[in-house]
Formats: C-alpha cells, structure tokens, sequence
C-alpha cells in the first residue's frame, strides 16, 4: 500500500469514521483468515469475470444489426425490430439490476449470482437459434424477447457479482484491493466490448458474405461461452465473509432511506451522467470513420475498423484500476472525468478541422486518448464507488439502483442527442453541441464527485458497516439480528469484543 494510501485511510473524515463502539472481533480480521493467495483470489475472480458477458453480449448486438439490415434490407429496416434488438437489452438490464439487487440482498449473492449465470447461458443459446416460427418477423420477435430475458441476466451480473466481488476483496492485501475489483469488473465489461468488435471480422472473413445467415448466429452463440466457464468456479463459490457477518433478516426501510438516500442519489446522478454522456462520446467515431471508409467498404473491414474504437477503452482501463489504489476511487473519478471534459470542449471547438480527411490521424489519436481516460475514471471507478459506499446488509439494493440509473442515463442519451443534432443550425454545430453538453456534464459530476462523495479508502466496507451498525442501535434497531445463523451462535459462544 502507498504512503499517500495509507495517509488518506487515516485521515477518514469525522462522518465517515465510527466513533467508539464494540463490535465482534472478526469485523476487522478478514486479512488475517488463513488462506493461500489463490483462496483469497478467486472469488473475486469468479464474482467479478462474468461481466464481461456483459460486455460482449452487449456490444455483438451491434455487428448482428448490421448483417441482418444486409440480409433483410426491406423487411428489417423497415420494422420496429431494427430499434427494438439492439435497445431491449437496456429495458432486461434495468429490470434484472432491480431485482437480482433485492434477491442478493434477502436471499443469498452466491444464489443469485448462479440464477443470472443461467440465465446468460439460456438466452444467449436460444438469441442464436432464433427462429421464430419460420417467418422473418417471427425471427425478428423472437430474438426481441430471448435479447430480454439476456438483458435480465446481465443485469443480475451487476448487484450480486460485482457486490460479492468487492465484498471479497476484503481478504486480499491492502493497497491492491480496487484493481483486483476493476480488472474483474469494468476491465471485462471493456475486454468483452473488444472480442465482440474482433469476432464479426473474424467470421465475415471465415464465412465471407455469401454466409452472413451463419455468421450472425455464431457470433451470438460465442455468448453461451463465457458464463458456461465461469459455471464451475460459481457453483463452488461461498457466501462472501462479509455477507455472513452482516446480513439482514428484517429490514428497517425506512431507516435506510433514511441514512441513504443522499448518497445513493448522489452515485445515481454521477453514473447516470456519466452513461448519459457516453453516447454523446460514441458520435465521434462515427465521423472519423465516415472519413476513413467508402461508401463501398467491405463489411468486415467496417468491423476491423470499431475493434480499433474498442481498443482505445483497454489502456485507460487498465492504469485506472492501479490509479484507483494509489489517489482512491472517489479522486480517480474526479481526474479522469474532468480532464475528458477539457478534452472534449477542445475537440468541439477544433471539431470543423478534425473531422476532415486531411486531419483524421490526428482525430484518432485524440479521440483515443478521450476515450481511456473515461474508462479510467468514471469507466473504472463508478462501480467501485457504488459497491463500497454502503453497509454490506443492504449493497446489493443500493448497488442495483444506481446501475439503473446509469443504464436509464444511457437510453435517455440515445434520445436526447439526436434531438441536439437535428435542432443544429449546420452540420458543423451538429456535430459540437452534443459535445459542448457532455463535456459540461464532465465538469459537473467531477464536481460533485469531489464535494458530494465520502472518501473511500481500503478497509471503506469495514468502516461503513460499523458506522451503519451505529447508527441501527442509536435508533432502537436490535442489531444482534444481523448475520447469518452461524455467525450468530459464534458470536454467543465468543462474545469478545473489539473497539472499533
């Protein structure tokens, strides 16, 4: 652990760190459970690897929506299912991060977490066998509703992985717990985004475009592989230690609301934003590669050309999860996002000599930049946030709303800024003003990030369980309930205690 890390644990503000209270002694000895590194591991691992499901089954949507409107130019094209395929997804997620949020909360993460995975694995099978009665339409229906239910184990992925995952980091060494968290979350939604651009080159060049009706369903099928690799390491996963010790049976809602509300707002705003504005981003790579390939480009050249868009998220993923260590989620954010912004007004006001083909290099690299250090900011450190700024008892609730809320910051960008580009006076403004706005947006969630966000340090879960603890008994709330039935007879049989 760094010296500026171990500085900023120390230095926890007043709010954030509980005053004097006992609690059992095994609250703060998850480092010191005898395990070998590869035990301490692997949960994570297993928790945290299967977003990149959600990366490549969301991301391959796109190619399958290119080759079907090749295959089916009327029929596609002209049905509501050219829109419905690619964004029913958002509608499936939302909903799965809602419900599989309560269920790893109420009920089991390990459970949940196994529910989602099948999920992946069924729907993804059955989006590549669509078929639909033998009718287009009836294929087009089919692969809307399978693309649903898909959406609703992705989104499953979310509250009970990646909360079990930062639950699990815990039991690793300090000053290396948030890059094991984002290089097996936000490291594999990003990794999954690049394989999903790579595969459709790949098979369009294997099956050329005389045997585009194979291509698609292999690319969807390829989904059924990464939650079926993950099944085994799943199935003999525990509950997280930290679950057991912290679990709730009865919830005081509105207790929690209580104490939660404004953070959880504040999460939400900043994810929702930060989703929001993303799309405003992914125009401009439409424009430089308008620039870079004719009219008459080959189809998988189309594709080689968004692996190299995809490629540009991996290098500023991959220093955000070390940045994240060394500064703390809560500045990393700050930085990457606010020096995107200043990047992103730059490139709106030089936008009329990028977008020319004598400058497209330049564009490139540029936008390259842009794009890592949105991933090493926000990409990398939202999800962090999210999951260790509340009490193990009710993290996947409060973890599965604020993903919500940026999968609906998402869809509300891919209404908004179209609307922006068809009220510009010129094709010029059409192509800065959505910038100017989620450049501005930048600034203000680094801002809010900053002032709004508590800190978040390496031992942040521990803390914020005691503080939360507190907080239950100071209004009347028994918390001796808390934990799994195990755990409770334990603690009776060893009632030694701690000052914390």
């Amino acid at each position: 652990m760094s010296h500026d890390s171990a500085a900023a644990d120390k230095n926890v503000s007043a709010q954030e760190k509980p005053t004097t209270t006992t609690v059992p002694e095994p609250q703060s000895d998850l480092e010191n459970i005898q395990k070998s590194r590869w035990e301490r591991s692997w949960p994570t691992i297993a928790c945290g690897a299967g977003l990149f499901s959600d990366g490549y089954l969301n991301n391959i949507i796109g190619s399958v929506n290119t080759v079907l409107r090749t295959l089916y130019p009327d029929s596609y094209s002209t049905s509501a299912a050219v829109r419905n395929v690619p964004s029913i997804t958002f509608a499936g997620t939302v909903a799965g991060q809602l419900v599989f949020g309560y269920l790893s909360d109420h009920w089991s993460r390990k459970h949940a977490l196994m529910i989602s995975t099948v999920i992946l694995i069924i729907f993804a099978a059955l989006s590549a066998g669509s078929y639909g009665a033998g009718t287009q339409y009836g294929l087009f229906t089919a692969l809307t509703v399978y693309r649903f239910f898909l959406g609703v184990g992705i989104g499953g992925e979310y509250p009970a992985g990646s909360v079990a995952a930062a639950e699990s980091t815990g039991e690793l060494k300090k000053g290396h717990r948030n890059r094991w968290f984002i290089m097996f979350t936000n490291f594999q939604i990003d990794f999954g985004f690049v394989v999903a651009a790579l595969v459709p080159m790949i098979l369009v060049l294997i099956f050329t475009e005389n045997h585009l009706r194979a291509a698609w369903r292999v690319m969807l099928g390829l989904g059924v592989i990464p939650p079926l690799s993950l099944f085994y390491l799943r199935l003999k996963l525990e509950e997280p230690e930290e679950f057991n010790r912290e679990r709730m049976h009865k919830y005081p809602v509105w207790l929690i609301i209580k104490f939660y509300w404004r953070r959880l707002s504040v999460v939400s705003l900043i994810w929702f934003i930060y989703n929001f504005s993303v799309y405003a981003f992914g125009i401009y790579s439409s424009a430089w590669l308008k620039i870079v390939l004719a009219d008459t480009a080959p189809m998988w050249k189309n594709f080689g050309w968004n692996t190299v868009v995809n490629l540009f998220y991996i290098p500023g993923a991959f220093l955000g999860a070390f940045v994240s260590d060394w500064i703390g989620p809560r500045y990393a954010l700050a930085l990457g996002v606010s020096i995107q912004g200043v990047i992103g007004f730059i490139m709106s006001g030089c936008y009329k000599y990028l977008a020319t083909p004598e400058h497209v290099a330049a564009f490139v690299v540029v936008y390259g930049i842009f794009l890592s250090l949105g991933e090493m900011g926000p990409g990398d450190n939202i999800g962090l946030i999210a999951s260790k700024t509340s009490a193990t008892a009710v993290r996947g609730q409060y973890y599965g709303i604020a993903a919500a809320m940026g999968k609906v910051g998402a869809f509300v960008g891919t209404y908004v800024f179209p609307i922006i580009q068809d009220n510009a006076p010129n094709p010029i403004r059409a192509g800065q003003d959505p910038f100017f706005v989620a450049s501005s947006l930048c600034i203000f969630s680094a801002a809010v990030a900053v002032f709004l966000l508590p800190h978040i340090g390496q031992d942040t879960i521990t803390l914020e369980d005691a503080r939360f603890r507190r907080y239950l008994e100071e209004n009347g709330y028994d918390t001796s309930t808390m934990g799994s039935k195990e755990k409770q007879q334990q603690q009776l049989a060893e009632p030694v205690g701690v000052t914390v």
